[in-house]
């Protein structure tokens, strides 16, 4: 795994900024510690910081073509690239190295802007080519790695694989997108493509950018989406051998490693199914690692354990604080843009522990996504039963009175919490899914919001990234649907940016057999009820798992990676929530009503009501504004 760098002046070839380029280069070290590299010719700087995985001896980037008029960045793995290297070979191209790297710059010669839809990987890369005076980025299909780049005024493009090192160009402007704060506080993230800062754009997931000297500024362009339509087994008994035999192999070609590898193992069923394959395939033991807290409510180390000693595992465990809230500046700065998922804080700790061991771990990400693992699908499918069989003209006005006059019972046993479902259900399908999601509500929001700020916003709301993408859904089922968001929204977004800051500072590479797009193209076509089947969610999938995992992995209630962010913010960050939100230097760009804030701060600390999402969010918003010196700086 890697960070690339780059720097290209679209209007003429000037001599590029070679310090600029070094000091973007070194802020992604942690990304890349065994080697840098650096590529320049007039208007056009690339570096690259090297993790070394596949061909230590001679896979240094920047890396070329054999006349040296291609030259690559690449961060990220390609899976295929063997079967690739035998095909371009037979075209006529001559390689020189063993690195799925080389891959890229014979793969643009032959195949141009398609080469993408050659590889099967994770990848963000940068192709300058010196005879059309042509600069390509491209992304990987689900978003594992990531791209910032930046138009500036003056004709340069800068790109990076973290939004710290765009930054170290003092010329980029630090103005804060008002938008990008809306959905960064409605969704815990700022959803591709924008950043939290205005200057600043994320490269969605399947997109290339095509750069052209004289040209002016490109555009993103899709190669590829979600189908959510395949070839579908006649039977569910078919379904799970197939499903096995598709995972099985998306796991056997993660494990090309010349370094050492595992997996984390938490105990559920998505890390336990990679692991049980990932024994299957493996002659020596696989070394597994996971966290434990001393909160018995947050463990799930017993499973784990459970897990690997059925398969014979080298497993490591370690006991992390469950109040680890001192993270909280770190992750400010590993992330950048304001991320509120807290479950960064135990993502963090398990990379750290995991690089103790490997440099390479594979994971589980992607499962709840690919076969509606999560309980959202269900309260939302429960929903959207209700709403199809009243109309319009009765459901919404009678639920969404109710869901307005219930009272907000954060005190209570959760069958009494009815005013989100309530409200839920008064609401089309697409809003009352954003609705169950958001980690605020619209109307919190609004209250928050200073009267500068709504001004800004112009009537947007973050619902808007949902409708945007469900109106592009190829799927044909309401489950389908909120699926194919999530893939574009939350798992980009959230997800895989979590696992990717939390492993890359670390400098450990991280691998998701379940996110092989092969696979999820198949999985997306199953039918809804394979996948949520009486509220039993990844249903084929557990199915299909039983011949390896015991029923208490499979049909336990899911737990995650919870931390007790209401405890933390009454009790050991009560006075920092405090000075960060309500000191004199609290003033946050303008977003915030002081009145409003010091209410919800009072509620919140006196137990009255829990609003921790939200205050962790603000919080984190604060830090991240702080370490990007946007902090005060003026509003888009």
């Amino acid at each position: 795994m890697c960070g690339i760098v780059g720097i290209f002046d679209t209007r003429e070839p000037r001599d590029p900024d070679r310090e600029l380029l070094r000091r973007m280069n070194r802020a992604q070290f942690h990304r890349g510690p065994d080697e840098g590299g650096e590529h320049f010719a007039p208007g056009i700087a690339l570096g690259h910081r090297r993790l070394s995985i596949i061909d230590l001896s001679s896979g240094q980037q920047p890396l070329y073509n054999e006349d040296r008029t291609v030259v690559t960045v690449f961060n990220g793995e390609i899976y295929n690239f063997a079967e690739l290297v035998d095909e371009l070979k037979a075209a006529g191209h001559v390689f020189v190295t063993h690195s799925d790297t080389e891959v890229i710059v014979h793969a643009w010669e032959q195949w141009g802007p398609d080469c993408v839809l050659r590889f099967n990987g994770m990848f963000a890369f940068a192709v300058w080519d010196a005879r059309q005076q042509v600069l390509f980025l491209a992304r990987d299909r689900l978003g594992k790695k990531p791209l910032y780049y930046a138009q500036l005024a003056d004709g340069r493009v800068l790109f990076a694989s973290e939004l710290k090192s765009i930054l170290e160009d003092p010329t980029v402007p630090r103005q804060v997108e008002a938008t990008a704060v809306e959905d960064y506080l409605a969704l815990g993230y700022v959803p591709d493509p924008k950043s939290i800062l205005r200057a600043v754009r994320k490269l969605p997931p399947a997109h290339t950018l095509l750069l052209r000297r004289g040209a002016g500024h490109g555009e993103p362009r899709a190669y590829w989406d979600m189908p959510f339509h395949s070839e579908v087994p006649s039977t569910m008994a078919e379904a799970q051998v197939q499903l096995i035999e598709r995972l099985r192999e998306a796991t056997r070609i993660r494990l090309m490693s010349e370094v050492p590898l595992g997996a984390f193992l938490s105990g559920g069923v998505d890390s336990s199914a990679v692991v049980a394959l990932m024994a299957g395939l493996s002659k020596e033991p696989v070394r597994t690692c996971s966290i434990s807290f001393a909160a018995r409510e947050y463990d799930e180390s017993e499973y784990a354990n459970q897990v690997a000693q059925k398969f014979g595992t080298d497993h490591f465990v370690r006991q992390v604080d469950t109040d680890d809230f001192g993270l909280l500046d770190r992750l400010a700065g590993v992330y950048d843009e304001p991320f509120a998922d807290s479950s960064a804080i135990p993502t963090y700790r398990v990379c750290e522990l995991a690089r103790t061991r490997v440099t390479v771990a594979l994971s589980g990400d992607g499962g709840d996504e690919a076969l509606a693992g999560y309980r959202r699908y269900k309260w939302f499918m429960n929903e959207e039963r209700v709403r199809r069989m009243l109309p319009d003209s009765v459901r919404m006005p009678v639920f969404g009175l109710a869901g307005s006059l219930y009272p907000k019972l954060d005190w209570a046993p959760k069958f009494l919490r009815a005013k989100s479902t309530l409200e839920a259900i008064g609401r089309d399908s697409i809003d009352g899914y954003f609705h169950g999601v958001s980690i605020s509500t619209d109307r919190l929001r609004s209250e928050l919001y200073s009267t500068d700020f709504k001004r800004k916003l112009d009537g947007y709301g973050a619902v808007e990234v949902l409708r945007k993408h469900a109106a592009k859904s190829p799927a044909r089922d309401p489950l389908g649907m909120v699926q194919y968001v999530d893939f574009k929204t939350y798992l980009p977004g959230d997800i895989l940016v979590k696992v990717d800051r939390a492993s890359m500072a670390h400098s450990l590479e991280v691998r998701c057999p379940i996110l092989d797009y092969k696979f999820l193209e198949w999985t997306s076509g199953l039918p809804a009820e394979w996948k949520l089947h009486h509220g039993v969610g990844k249903y084929v999938f557990k199915k299909s798992l039983e011949p390896y995992l015991p029923e208490n992995i499979l049909y336990r209630q899911k737990m995650g990676f919870a931390v007790p962010l209401a405890a933390w913010l009454r009790g050991p960050l009560k006075d920092r929530l405090r000075e960060r939100l309500l000191g004199a230097d609290a003033e946050q760009g303008g977003i915030f009503s002081r009145a409003s804030v010091e209410r919800l701060v009072q509620q919140h600390t006196t137990g009255s009501r829990d609003h921790s999402s939200i205050l962790w969010a603000m919080l984190m918003l604060d830090a991240s504004l702080q370490k990007l010196g946007a902090k005060g700086a003026a509003l888009a």
